[in-house]
Order: C-alpha cells, then sequence, then structure tokens
C-alpha cells in the first residue's frame, strides 16, 4: 500500500465530510438550532478516523453492515463532543454519514495501490464537493421562498429573518398561503392560462421547426447556406427593442390582452433556436436510412413522419422542454401585452401581486413556488431522456 495515498485519501474524505457535516449545521441554525462552534477540529479527526476504519475492514465485514456500524458509530461519537441539538438533526447526521461512507465503496487497500491514484481521489472528491456545493447555491434561494410561503404574517412581522418552520401546526394552517392565493387570487386561472400558452407554443414550434430543421439539413435550394448561418439573426437584438413595434402593430390588430398574441410572440422568438438545435440532430442521422425510406415508395413527408421524428425523439423531447420553459418563465412579452388580469400568465400575475403594497410576502412566495414548481419536476422527468438524447439517434434503424 502506497502511504501517499493514504494519506491524501484519508485528509480530502475527511475535508469532503467535514463540508457536509458544516453545510448542514448551518441549514440546521436556520431551523432554529443554536450552535456556537463548527467543532472542525474534532470532527475532522473523527472523520480520518471512520475513513481509516473503512478502508482497513476492507471485505472482513459485509458492505450494508460495514456501513450501518461505522455510521452509527460515528453519529453517537458525534452526538458526545458536540452541542446538543433535536433528534432530527442527529437523523440528518446520519443520513449524510450513510451517505458519505457509500461513496466509500469502491476505496480499499487493493485500490490505493494503483498508480496515479492520488490524482484520482483528489479529483473524484472536488468534483463530488462541487456538485454538492452548487446544488446547495442554486437550491437554497428555493428553500427560502418554500419555507416564507408556509410562514404566518405575525412570524414575518416578528423576525423576517427566521427561517424555521413549526412543525406543531396543522396542515391547514401551513398551507394557508396556497389556499388563499388560489381562492382570493385565483391562481387557478393563471395556471391554466400558462399551461394553455406553454403547452400551445411547444407544438406550434415543433410543426414549424421540424420541417425546417429538415430542409435545412438536408434539402438544397438558394439560400440555404445564408438561411443556416444566419438562423439565430433574431437573438442579436435585445427583446427590448423588438417590443415596442410589436406594442404598435399587436394594438393595431387586436391581439392585446389575448392568447393568440403570446402564442404568436413565443412562437417566433422560440422558433429559430429550435431549428438550429434539430437541424443539427438530423444531419447526424444516416442518409442511407432516408434513401431506404424513398426507394419503399415514401415522400419527404413520409420520410419525416415515419423516419425522422422516430429517431428523433430524444432531440424533439429536449426542444420541446426547452420551448416549455421559456413560454412558461417569459416575463417581458406578457407584461408589455397583458393589461386585463383575466389574461394574466403566472409570470405576469406574481408581478401584479408585487405592485400591490398590500400582499403579504408569504402570498408572493408562494405564487413563486407555483411558478417554478412544475418546471422543476418536468425537467427532472425528462432529463434522463434528454442526456440520451445528446448521443442517440445517429445510430439507431
Amino acid at each position: 500500500m502506497k502511504f501517499k495515498s493514504l494519506i491524501i485519501f484519508l485528509i480530502t474524505s475527511s475535508t469532503f465530510l467535514i463540508c457536509l457535516l458544516s453545510i448542514l449545521k448551518i441549514m440546521s441554525t436556520l431551523q432554529g438550532v443554536n450552535f456556537t462552534n463548527l467543532n472542525v477540529s474534532q470532527n475532522f479527526i473523527l472523520g480520518i478516523i471512520l475513513s481509516l476504519g473503512f478502508i482497513f475492514l476492507g471485505d472482513k465485514l459485509n458492505y450494508l453492515v460495514k456501513i450501518l456500524s461505522l455510521s452509527s458509530i460515528f453519529t453517537l461519537v458525534y452526538v458526545y463532543i458536540n452541542e446538543s441539538a433535536p433528534i432530527w438533526y442527529y437523523i440528518a447526521v446520519l443520513l449524510v454519514i450513510l451517505f458519505f461512507t457509500h461513496r466509500l465503496k469502491k476505496y480499499n487497500l487493493n485500490y490505493l495501490k494503483e498508480d496515479f491514484v492520488s490524482e484520482r481521489i483528489i479529483f473524484d472528491f472536488i468534483t463530488l464537493f462541487g456538485i454538492i456545493f452548487f446544488a446547495f447555491v442554486i437550491l437554497f434561494p428555493f428553500y427560502i421562498m418554500l419555507i416564507t410561503s408556509f410562514k404566518t404574517q405575525i412570524a414575518l412581522l416578528v423576525n423576517p429573518l427566521d427561517f424555521s418552520l413549526d412543525f406543531k401546526r396543522n396542515l391547514t394552517d401551513l398551507f394557508n398561503s396556497y389556499f388563499v392565493i388560489f381562492n382570493t387570487y385565483n391562481f387557478g386561472r393563471y395556471i391554466f392560462i400558462s399551461s394553455l400558452v406553454s403547452v400551445g407554443t411547444v407544438i406550434i414550434t415543433l410543426i414549424f421547426a421540424i420541417p425546417a430543421a429538415y430542409a435545412v439539413a438536408r434539402l438544397n435550394f438558394f439560400g440555404k447556406t445564408f438561411l443556416s448561418s444566419s438562423i439565430l439573426i433574431i437573438y442579436m437584438f435585445p427583446a427590448i427593442v423588438l417590443v415596442i413595434p410589436l406594442y404598435t402593430v399587436f394594438s393595431q390588430l387586436g391581439l392585446r390582452n389575448s392568447i393568440t398574441g403570446l402564442l404568436i410572440v413565443y412562437t417566433a422568438t422560440t422558433l429559430p433556436v429550435a431549428i438550429y438545435m434539430l437541424q443539427g440532430y438530423f444531419k447526424s442521422i444516416p442518409k442511407e436510412i432516408e434513401d431506404a425510406g424513398i426507394m419503399d415508395g415514401h415522400n419527404w413527408f413520409g420520410i419525416i413522419l415515419k423516419i425522422i421524428i422516430p429517431l428523433s425523439l430524444p432531440a424533439i423531447a429536449s426542444v420541446a422542454l426547452y420551448v416549455f420553459m421559456i413560454a412558461w418563465n417569459e416575463f417581458l412579452f406578457s407584461l408589455m401585452f397583458l393589461d386585463n388580469p383575466k389574461s394574466f400568465t403566472l409570470s405576469r400575475a406574481i408581478q401584479y401581486l408585487t405592485g400591490d403594497a398590500e400582499t403579504p410576502r408569504q402570498y408572493l412566495m408562494a405564487g413563486s413556488v407555483i411558478v417554478t414548481l412544475p418546471v422543476l419536476l418536468i425537467f427532472i422527468y425528462f432529463e434522463k431522456y434528454l442526456v440520451s438524447g445528446l448521443t442517440a439517434g445517429s445510430v439507431k434503424g
């Protein structure tokens, strides 16, 4: 065994564990737990002992028994040497240690004897810490937004910086802000309008983008090179530059305060990038497959419908998700074109609430959660398809 790689492993893993526990402790203070010391040195030594024990136990114990035993012992010692805290905090510590020991699964005495293992150890833990740190940075504002939506007006006035959650309240009181924005502020209608606009934009964009992208990728016509290189020229102009002339035109055509007007604008702004994304993917599909379709008697429409679209579903899904997120979160055009509250989208409705000084902050945060949550859940669900869409398609068939 190389002692250098062992020392690097112990220091790196223990530092990573200290970072996880420190983040947990900081988050716990937001729940009203009073901590005065992070106990970095003591916990660092405890982490070294935990990592050392994991390495030297090796395969002497069953893997599941090993991580459960080490995690339980570490948690008990951690409870003893650190400040007192609620039981839920120690359960969270146990879960963190279980996650940490599970990440040590591949490390053993034989692995530490391999060449260049020190560099791999450092890279593995730095990468893992980077993922966790940036996830924390991204999710922390959403956490504040979510907790604030569960607060009462009195709690926010007494201590605006208290982000703890009172679990003694019943569910009706806890979700009172959500009941209010649906019953009083008519958020159900705003959700319906945003869904209608977003889904409609996706459908219309794909109807035009798929044949246009196929034409750019496969067909030869006059101006193809110029079209292919200038397809994203619309993004050279800030949206605010387009708003004023569009506002004038839409006012004259009677398209303001209408879903039709938004569908036209959103389709026009998302169509270029949708064509650009799809034409690159269509080029990766072997042309021999299309030639075989022509020999079978298919016309260009049949090739697109029966060959190109089935092979390009991952790419189409990624474009659809991109267009949906743009239409769902868009604010500038909805602000300029929508004046009637009955035609507001969700983003416009949130701005409308902020203009009222009497609207409590917890209602604004509840509305913001409703705006954010659908896109977040859709992205999490479709993420596995999007990742496969980056590489799949050209080898199908």
